[in-house]
């Protein structure tokens, strides 16, 4: 039998919220469960990012709470750090808080999956897709 560990987290209610009625609605039989398949679905996903290489084209696409002190800054930062990836930038305001931001990208796939990854884990940040072609 594998061993289960208990884990703590911390996620905000209205997420929690969100989460839990979808959970229901898919009819796992516990939150647990649907977070179990969610960090699987994670995991698969990052690994096959991992996967790709060469060059290639694609977008970076995000979503952010504008209003995170001192985000804005960080986001645009990383991005500057990138430049040379980077062929053109869109910014649309969704909410009040928050912004989606699509960046055009070309350049080596590990290059570009380190510009995304440090953009996804920036504290504000609330999702982040990478599409290449």
């Amino acid at each position: 039998m594998r061993r289960v560990e208990r884990v703590c987290i911390s996620v905000p209610s209205d997420l929690l919220a969100e989460f839990d009625d979808a959970v229901a609605k898919m009819g796992y039989p516990n939150r647990s469960k649907a977070v179990q398949d969610a960090m699987r679905s994670f995991l698969a996903e990052w690994k096959a990012s991992r996967a790709l290489t060469g060059q290639v084209n694609g977008a970076i696409v995000m979503i952010y709470d504008h209003k995170k002190p001192g985000l804005v800054e960080e986001l645009l930062d990383v991005q500057h750090e990138h430049e040379d990836l980077i062929a053109a930038t869109m910014h649309i305001h969704l909410t009040e808080e928050d912004c989606l931001e699509v960046i055009a990208v070309q350049g080596e796939a590990g290059e570009i999956r380190a510009l995304a990854e440090a953009l996804k884990t920036k504290k504000g940040v609330k999702a982040l897709k990478v599409v290449v072609l």
